[in-house]
């Protein structure tokens, strides 16, 4: 039986109301008292509507998105997007970027628009972007958006994540094809040349038709899109290729499972370090390593047991 708080959250969470969802999320974000419980009552985790929009910095990605809610919020459709942005390198917290890049769709109410920081975590994600999407993912939303930092080469999380990863790249990138072909063909559910009014559009295109087909080997090969985002051009083919994607996918794909095992791993590691304390450790570090002879890997043996 879940305490009267969390009750009252996860009702209104799955009634769509989006005070709810702000609230489970920060409480998910800082890993508050009533986290665990929240996520543990999750019915909705595994419905495929997640999309990932990920790409090198200046890609246009948040462009693209503004670009694709106007497209399906016109049909009647509710997306949510999580837009993480880089901490602060004072505060930690979200510069929040979005709240500028998408200020047409802020007070939509078939939109929902939260800034999170990626906290200094590789991947380009939020140290828990999986629990705070799974909540996302309860509050009913036809699409939910995840806008990655941008960091080129590591952002390769988002694909276990999404259920749709779309890999953005301007016409300036083909020179980095060659070093990012196996990155990329691993995580692309959809490519998309962005600014493709730009010298050596074509050119990018081209190569990436050809690392698809390559990549495809007997199955459907890898939809290569043109788009001009600013101009919401293309960005209608983008739309149906994604919702293509979501509905004819009936399985977890092998990446997903991975990172699923990794998920997992990660939630038991977290739960066993839940009695140390850093101070304490600290505490217990520095008595130790006033002794003679003292070894690191033997402390932390000690540590567990």
């Amino acid at each position: 039986m879940l305490p009267p708080d969390v009750q009252k959250l996860v009702i209104g969470l799955r009634a769509g109301e989006q005070r709810a969802l702000a609230r489970a999320i920060t409480l998910v974000e800082n890993d508050l008292p009533g986290s665990p419980l929240l996520l543990q009552s999750l019915l909705h985790a595994q419905v495929p509507r997640l999309v990932g929009i990920t790409g090198p910095p200046g890609a246009g990605k948040s462009t693209l998105v503004n670009a694709l809610l106007n497209i399906w919020t016109n049909e009647g459709k509710k997306v949510a997007v999580l837009a993480v942005d880089p901490s602060s390198p004072f505060h930690f917290g979200s510069l929040l970027g979005d709240r500028i890049r998408m200020a047409r769709f802020y007070d939509h109410p078939d939109v929902f628009i939260r800034s999170l920081a990626s906290r200094g975590a590789l991947g380009g994600l939020h140290p828990r972007i999986f629990e705070i999407a799974d909540v996302v993912k309860e509050a009913g939303y036809d699409y939910v958006l995840i806008e990655t930092v941008g960091v080129g080469q590591s952002e390769v999380e988002i694909a276990g994540l999404a259920d749709c990863t779309v890999v953005t790249l301007v016409p300036e990138a083909g020179d980095m094809i060659q070093t990012m072909k196996a990155g990329l063909l691993e995580i692309a559910d959809v490519f998309v040349v962005n600014k493709a009014d730009r010298p050596e559009a074509d050119k990018l295109w081209q190569n990436l038709r050809i690392l698809a087909h390559q990549k495809a080997n007997g199955v459907p090969e890898t939809p290569v899109l043109k788009t001009i985002a600013g101009k919401e051009e293309g960005v209608s083919e983008l739309a149906a290729a994604i919702t293509h994607q979501l509905n004819t996918q009936s399985h977890l794909t092998e990446r997903q499972q991975y990172f699923l095992v990794e998920k997992v791993y990660r939630l038991i590691q977290s739960e066993r370090m839940k009695p140390f304390s850093k101070k304490a450790l600290l505490l217990q570090l520095q008595e130790a390593m006033r002794q003679p002879n003292f070894n690191i890997y033997v402390f932390a043996q000690q540590m567990v047991g």
